[in-house]
């Protein structure tokens, strides 16, 4: 079930009647907003915008896209909002917004308005405290959350494992993804103790899964579709296809993969899969869950 690295061959085409990249990026580069692209990252020193992205879309037959935050910013998650309503191929956005502040309500009132927002993202993986999705204020703001039907995607790495499965708990009634697989040690070929928080957070129905981020989190020059078949293999039995999104993390990717080259190893690891799972996994899950 493993293709080349560059082998686009595997693509689900024809099968597949509205296929659905559920996580991209666009922005505007600059280097005090983007600190975090460093020097080792020269081909994100650019700005990428939907025109960029309907390319993309194009060499990997994608019909739709969803736009996740990069910022945290109330002013990112308007600008992004503007943008898919601009372009016909940005079919929701995953925005920011305060969910700890006091005022949080009143922003996630004046945010439910508007149809192309689909959920909202904190980047968790980036806080100093390891305990901050446990933090009282930040699960008031989720709780407020729910009534509105916006999913929240969890961006965290594989060590934060534990304290999102208490947090998820907490939420029963609250739809989650996961981003980029929970962010396993890939380029260390470390698979505990992920494998077996993972296969514990999927026991949560109302949790579901991007396969997205493998590539940059392996080694961005050595990896090969067997080195990322574990990984794969294992949250495609946690989760099953029925609770699995195809996403690229363009233009994150490009670090380690191109675009299609990378819908492309996720064509050939899923071409063994019958057709409604294969259609689950590249779009229809997206669609159901973010109400595209």
């Amino acid at each position: 079930m493993i293709a080349e690295a560059g082998n686009v061959s595997g693509q689900v085409g024809s099968a597949v009647t509205h296929r659905i990249d559920a996580h991209h990026h666009l922005w505007l580069y600059s280097q005090q907003e983007y600190g975090w692209i460093d020097e080792t990252m020269g081909e994100l020193r650019r700005n990428f915008l939907p025109e960029h992205l309907e390319a993309e879309l194009s060499s990997a037959k994608i019909e739709g896209s969803i736009v996740v935050q990069a910022r945290q910013t109330l002013e990112e998650t308007c600008w992004l909002l503007e943008l898919a309503r601009q372009s016909k191929a940005i079919q929701g956005v995953i925005g920011w917004a305060p969910i700890a502040a006091p005022n949080f309500a009143s922003v996630l009132e004046q945010l439910s308005s508007e149809a192309g927002l689909k959920g909202l993202r904190h980047i968790i993986q980036a806080e100093p405290d390891d305990d901050f999705i446990l933090r009282e204020d930040f699960n008031r703001g989720v709780r407020a959350m729910q009534p509105s039907g916006l999913v929240y995607d969890i961006l965290i790495f594989e060590r934060h494992l534990p304290q999102t499965i208490e947090f998820v708990d907490r939420h029963p009634n609250q739809i989650f993804v996961v981003d980029h697989i929970a962010k396993p040690r890939i380029r260390e070929a470390v698979l505990e103790p992920w494998t077996t928080k993972m296969r514990e957070l999927a026991r949560r129905e109302n949790v579901f899964c991007k396969i997205s981020g493998l590539v940059t989190e392996a080694d961005w020059k050595q990896w090969t579709p067997e080195s990322l078949a574990p990984y794969l293999d294992r949250v495609t039995k946690a989760f099953g296809p029925q609770r699995l999104m195809a996403g690229s993390d363009w233009p994150v990717c490009l670090t380690a993969c191109k675009y299609a080259q990378w819908f492309g190893v996720l064509g050939q690891y899923f071409s063994g899969f019958s057709q409604p799972e294969r259609e689950a996994v590249f779009g229809a899950n997206a669609a159901r869950i973010y109400r595209l």
